[in-house]
């Protein structure tokens, strides 16, 4: 291709983040190739639809679809562009190590199709260091090409663009929100943002590879950090038998303070996981990010264990647990606290609790063990619940008078 001149993208990862962004470029008029290893999610896109709940979405893909401007495959095929976005998770252990596994296999899928003017973006919230890492995979692969960094004269540009959307404002907020742009040199910045420029409205900063990629693990450990105060707070007002929501209502009248709500821990891809990736770079550096996520990850045990000590003292309490995503209003259920806590109770009081949530359809494997039903069938059964997540098709529901209930995301608040 001519340096710069992108008419076909391809994108690797066709999830919550990859599809969203290759319906949106196909919008612009691009023509997209999406690749991901999962048929199911392959066969969907083709047929013009959405795998994920996510507003119009459904609309955007069948149209882009239709209009031939957006397919999915198995295997990348040449592009004048390519955008990494699959996941980058932490191991379950006691490390909390990032797994960067996924980009490096996105790295060399790509490498046998690329071809010189090929810019080569990733979004995928990474460690610091990871966009180096797929640049020198690429340079591995294609000794025939010259790669920034290691070139004077590179015929590939590179760049780490991370996403900045959340689940059910996805598309909204591809266009209006602002990106940090960083290239490996001034040409690969230059270049990337006039990509996204095909649509985003807000500003395309431009900066450099390793800054942007802490750029965006910063924005998920300061969320992360604001919202263990919270629950920290609330699992302290537990303890003086005083309402968390009453102390925040009135302490967030004062015109520097803004508390956060509590919940029943921190969920979904990146504040639940980001901030791991500072934290196994620089440890010694990072105490508070490291007790913040260990004061969130403590809520949900805590409430695990509140739940528990209902149920060991009555052994005739039926639970029910109401909501299982991560957030509210949303059909992703990645790193759900409240997940975690119906599959810990589950397991422990087998046949004595009972799940709901709007978006189970969308459970898969993860539902395994659990039983679920709808909201009105687990409430006729139940003598006592824990409303988990916020969803607003709970608000219409009656809980009676006499049934034991724990709100721990203030539903009704």
């Amino acid at each position: 291709m001519q340096d710069g001149a992108v008419q076909k993208l391809g994108v690797i990862g066709l999830g919550y983040i990859g599809l969203p962004t290759a319906a949106t470029f196909a919008a612009s008029g691009l023509e997209v190739v999406g690749v991901d290893v999962n048929q199911r999610v392959r066969d969907s896109v083709n047929a013009g639809i959405a795998h994920i709940e996510e507003g119009d979405l459904d609309t955007l893909v069948a149209t882009v679809v239709g209009q031939g401007r957006l397919r999915a495959c198995a295997e990348p095929v040449p592009c004048d562009a390519f955008i990494i976005a699959v996941p980058t998770p932490v191991s379950h252990d006691s490390v909390r190590l990032p797994d960067i596994s996924y980009v490096e296999s996105a790295a060399r899928a790509i490498a046998p199709v690329l071809g010189p003017g090929n810019i080569v973006i990733l979004e995928s919230t990474s460690p610091v260091g990871t966009t180096d890492r797929v640049r020198d995979i690429l340079a591995e692969l294609r000794t025939d090409l010259r790669f920034p960094g290691l070139d004077p004269d590179p015929q590939i540009h590179i760049a780490y663009c991370p996403e900045r959307i959340i689940p059910g404002r996805m598309l909204e907020e591809l266009k209006s929100n602002d990106r940090i742009v960083g290239g490996m040199t001034n040409r690969c910045t230059e270049l990337s943002v006039a990509l996204y420029k095909r649509f985003v409205q807000g500003a395309c900063i431009e900066s450099d590879v390793r800054t942007a990629e802490m750029v965006k693990l910063t924005e998920n450990a300061f969320r992360d950090v604001n919202i263990a105060f919270a629950n920290e707070l609330s699992m302290v007002c537990d303890a003086l038998h005083l309402d968390v929501w009453e102390i925040i209502r009135l302490a967030n009248r004062h015109p520097r303070v803004s508390i956060l709500n509590p919940g029943a821990g921190v969920g979904g891809h990146c504040i639940a996981v980001d901030p791991w990736f500072i934290i196994s770079s620089a440890p010694e550096q990072s105490r508070l990010m490291r007790t913040a996520r260990e004061v969130n990850l403590h809520k949900t045990e805590d409430i695990i264990s509140q739940l528990s000590a209902m149920l060991d003292q009555d052994q005739d309490c039926k639970l029910g647990c109401f909501g299982l995503t991560y957030k509210a209003d949303v059909d992703d259920f990645r790193e759900s606290p409240a997940l975690q806590i119906a599959h810990a109770l589950t397991a422990k009081y087998p046949g004595r609790v009972l799940s709901s949530d709007p978006f189970s359809a969308a459970l898969g494997e993860l539902g395994s063990g659990l039983v679920v039903r709808d909201a009105e069938a687990v409430l006729a059964e139940v003598t006592a619940a824990a409303v988990l997540v916020a969803h607003t098709s709970f608000r219409s529901l009656v809980f009676p008078d006499s049934m034991r209930l724990m709100d721990a995301v203030g539903l009704w608040k």
